[in-house]
């Protein structure tokens, strides 16, 4: 099995943290947020049911912890029944051949980024010309060569439902990557956003290590589509989502979910999109 998988070379560990990491959130009863180093993973599923997935496979050497996160809130041998990818950026799939290999289990992720997972294709290079903080500038060093999962990826079924994760449904937000996906669930309105919009400006070392709440829009020097970007943005506030979790910073809800994440719409180039970059529209240059 683990000959039919590899990383790309530039996959390495990343030395950059927060001081969320190893913090652990009951977003729902059944939805349960950890922090690793600088990104989210969630646990989906009954904590007291076998019944369970991972969204996300966090950081790279990530694995060890991952484990250890899942069977203390499972239980000792647990395993999900599937790991759910919003996107397959080195952050949020940066322990899942390790993951796949000890579980033995599928991957699932949109279609759309089915090249990026197979060894097809690279993501766009990141921008360390963007506009922002020390975070963007040194995103020269994060990996970006496509891995491959071989057999073990699968695409997410057209009908928008989700795989082992009943009552959510799978909205396609594109913008940060061709397949980004984000995960619904209209009985209460959870969100699982992903890098559509994030609740702390990752550009910014100091917020990031501080995880200073503020939504913005994805990580500006991973995000080549802004206009598609402002879109996904739309069509989740027109949601109404009651709790989010996004691929970074800490976990939202109610009116102050509701209150930023409206001005992100109405605001989004002020406030989204940089002033200048190799992926900016005309407009901002």
């Amino acid at each position: 099995m683990e000959n039919e998988m590899s990383y790309g070379n530039d996959y390495n560990y990343i030395p950059a943290t927060s001081i969320a990491s190893g913090l652990g959130l009951e977003v729902q009863p059944d939805v349960y947020c950890h922090t690793i180093q600088i990104v989210n993973i969630c646990l989906v599923g009954d904590s007291k049911s076998t019944d369970f997935v991972l969204v996300d496979a966090g950081m790279p050497e990530s694995a060890d912890e991952i484990i250890s996160v899942t069977e203390n809130r499972f239980g000792a041998g647990s395993r999900p029944r599937a790991i759910l990818l919003t996107h397959g950026h080195f952050d949020h799939v940066g322990a899942i051949i390790e993951l796949v290999n000890h579980w033995k289990i599928p991957v699932y992720a949109h279609e759309l980024e089915l090249p990026f997972l197979t060894g097809k294709m690279s993501y766009p290079e990141p921008d360390p010309s963007v506009e922002g903080g020390m975070i963007a500038k040194l995103s020269m060093l994060f990996p970006n060569e496509p891995i491959d999962l071989g057999p073990h990826v699968q695409p997410l079924p057209n009908d928008g439902t989700v795989p082992h994760m009943p009552g959510f449904r799978w909205i396609h937000t594109p913008g940060h990557t061709p397949g980004h996906v984000s995960f619904f669930r209209d009985a209460d309105r959870t969100l699982l956003a992903g890098d559509a919009f994030v609740t702390v400006k990752q550009e910014s070392l100091y917020k990031v290590l501080a995880q200073e709440p503020e939504i913005s829009g994805p990580p500006r020097y991973f995000t080549p589509d802004w206009d598609s970007a402002w879109a996904s943005v739309r069509k989740l506030e027109e949601l109404q989502p009651a709790v989010a979790v996004t691929g970074h910073g800490l976990p939202m809800a109610g009116t102050l979910l509701a209150d930023n994440l409206r001005k992100l719409v109405n605001e989004f180039d002020r406030i989204a999109i940089p002033d200048f970059g190799k992926y900016v529209p005309d407009r901002k240059q």
